[in-house]
């Protein structure tokens, strides 16, 4: 292949791109194909996706908007886009396109209807768009939203609930550790492991120098964890993946686990917390926030302060009383509470929050931060051993 041929090949495929990203009314080749006429086959399927919920209106303007696409409200005509967006795109470009037309063309409603449920791409995003319109949803539908919304529960249990699992286990097997057992507590598998060094090959045999087992009392003595869930709007995406860790580690018997979860009212869930499915479909996102009264209830539910991690995930926009909410923290953890503040618990990156409740909370001992799902049980084990936490950083 010539010099001059490779140069225009990778012009075509440079003209080819700009089409796609820039649609028919601009960029290179506007209205026409890499090599000069119109684009053919995949690449104008996919350019129809694209143009139907990113063009100016060319598909006649039934959003009545200048930067609007024309996927419009038919159902039948929604169910076939999304079925070419799944052809011609990956499933992570998908997720985005059909936030974006969630969030720009006003499809919620069609999520209403049990045939649009079973066509879309399920992730943590639309579980939060389903959870925020429960109510309104006809009984039709909800066993549909209930099946779509265990698929992604299963699928992020799958994902995380092994690793939380062995993380706290090992952090709850260190903070119980003695290094001066009864014979009857020894932990002779840890034990041999930690004295490798003294074996002595010619009697076959390992000595003990230093013996790692459980005090009897320790072992009775079971953590409590409160997980305090603000349940607004812009959380959506928090509930789910504190749902799901909450199932985790109510599964644990070595936790007493609470699961809390308020805007300006306050719900005790840890009753559901076997089915982190009904736990979603319990909350009610949206409405106001009143971080106070939450604080106060769990607060009342503590019975061993010193043993107590109590994990507020929250972005801080206090409606109730803030000088209160504070004396709560502070008073928590003047008594041995181990408080954690999560501004957000998801992968979206730095959220939206009320810095000064975070910079206040953080002069309390407290510090504010958000929190991906991978770093949660990181944070966790620390919480629970009492050690630093392991803050990502910028934090606040």
């Amino acid at each position: 292949m010539t010099n001059e041929t490779t140069g225009t090949t990778a012009e075509a495929e440079r003209l080819r791109r700009w089409r796609l990203v820039l649609g028919a009314e601009g960029g290179p080749g506007s209205g026409q194909g890499a090599a000069g006429g119109v684009l053919a086959g995949a690449d104008a399927a996919m350019d129809r996706t694209l143009e139907a919920l990113y063009g100016g209106g060319a598909d006649g303007g039934e959003t009545g908007g200048p930067c609007r696409g024309g996927l419009g409200a038919s159902a039948p005509r929604v169910a076939r886009w999304l079925g070419d967006i799944r052809t011609y795109f990956p499933a992570s470009v998908v997720q985005v396109m059909q936030r974006d037309a969630i969030d720009n063309l006003g499809l919620s409603a069609l999520l209403l209807e049990p045939e649009m449920l079973e066509a879309v791409e399920a992730d943590v995003h639309l579980v939060g768009t389903l959870l925020s319109l429960n109510k309104a949803m006809p009984e039709a539908t909800k066993e549909t939203a209930r099946a779509v919304v265990r698929k992604v529960v299963a699928d992020l249990e799958s994902r995380l609930g092994g690793r939380t699992r062995a993380t706290l286990t090992g952090a709850l097997d260190r903070s119980a550790r003695t290094s001066r057992p009864r014979h009857a507590d020894i932990d002779w598998d840890r034990t041999i492991r930690a004295n490798l060094k003294n074996y002595l090959p010619a009697h076959r045999t390992v000595v003990p120098e230093r013996l790692i087992g459980y005090g009897r009392a320790s072992r009775a003595v079971k953590k409590e964890v409160i997980l305090c869930i603000d349940q607004s709007g812009s959380m959506a995406a928090s509930v789910v993946y504190a749902s799901v860790f909450g199932a985790v580690l109510a599964s644990m018997r070595a936790l007493d686990t609470r699961l809390v979860v308020f805007d300006t009212a306050v719900v005790d869930l840890t009753d559901q917390l076997a089915d982190p499915v009904d736990v979603l479909f319990g909350t009610q996102l949206g409405g106001g926030t009143d971080i106070n009264r939450a604080l106060a209830y769990c607060q009342s539910r503590i019975t061993r302060p010193a043993e107590t991690v109590v994990v507020l995930i929250s972005d801080l926009y206090e409606g109730g009383i803030r000088d209160e909410m504070l004396k709560r923290v502070a008073a928590m953890k003047a008594a041995g509470v181990r408080f954690v503040t999560l501004l957000a618990l998801s992968d979206e990156g730095a959220p939206a929050c009320d810095r000064d409740h975070a910079a206040a909370l953080a002069a309390l001992g407290a510090p504010a931060f958000a929190c991906t799902p991978d770093l949660f049980p990181e944070v966790m084990a620390a919480a629970l051993e009492k050690r630093p936490l392991p803050i990502p950083d910028p934090a606040v």
